[in-house]
């Protein structure tokens, strides 16, 4: 070839739109209870992950020797990601707490020596979809989501700093967890409400200044 073909062509980037649960699926899918044992466990997998950020890969490697005390007294957990192989320090919350303790000295975690149940992700998958039919979730329901949940519905939403969301996540660049961050209407609203607020007060000061 005498020229390059591909000189003139250029990358565009399409951007997905991530599905994560609100705050309301999210508290419905907890407090569905569950007959089945094999779903019940599905469910604690995937809240689990809610609180936490933990990969699939990464949750069912985790062992009780991945439980620490953390610098402020409470339990972290702290274990390395496998898809990049960085240190992850997460702070356990109280739903995360919860279900490690549920767990602990349970029967099917005895066996495997593990934190949490230990499920291929074929079958997880699967089983996914009968926990988001009865609980009346319309979304196609991944164990991924789970990451997009605990990014956007419990930390960003919340107001935790996107530096931090990433280091939860083990991201390696902010810009990774910039895909994750999406800044929900409630949220803004409430910080459109903090600032009127202010300017509200900041203008009452400076006409009772000249009032003086």
């Amino acid at each position: 070839m005498d020229r390059d073909p591909f000189v003139r062509w250029k990358m565009t980037y399409d951007k997905t739109n991530r599905e994560f649960l609100s705050e309301q699926e999210l508290k419905n899918l907890e407090d569905k209870v569950f007959i089945s044992e094999r779903l019940d466990r599905v469910r604690d997998l995937f809240v689990f992950s809610c609180y936490t950020g933990i990969s699939y890969v990464d949750l069912m490697n985790l062992t009780s020797s991945h439980l620490v005390l953390g610098m402020d007294g409470g339990n972290w957990i702290m274990t390395k990601r496998q898809k990049t192989n960085t240190i992850v320090k997460v702070p356990l919350l109280g739903k995360a707490l919860e279900i490690i303790t549920k767990y602990k000295d349970h029967p099917v975690t005895k066996v495997t020596e593990s934190l949490l149940p230990i499920m291929t992700n074929e079958k997880l998958k699967v089983y996914l979809k009968e926990v988001a039919n009865f609980v009346g979730i319309e979304k196609n329901l991944t164990f991924h989501m789970a990451r997009h949940t605990f990014a956007t519905t419990i930390t960003l939403s919340n107001g935790v700093p996107i530096e931090t969301v990433s280091k939860r996540l083990g991201h390696t660049k902010i810009s990774n967890t910039q895909i994750y961050a999406r800044v929900l209407e409630h949220k803004v609203s409430g910080d459109m409400k903090a600032l009127k607020d202010i300017l509200d007060l900041k203008n009452k000061e400076t006409k009772m200044k000249k009032a003086d």
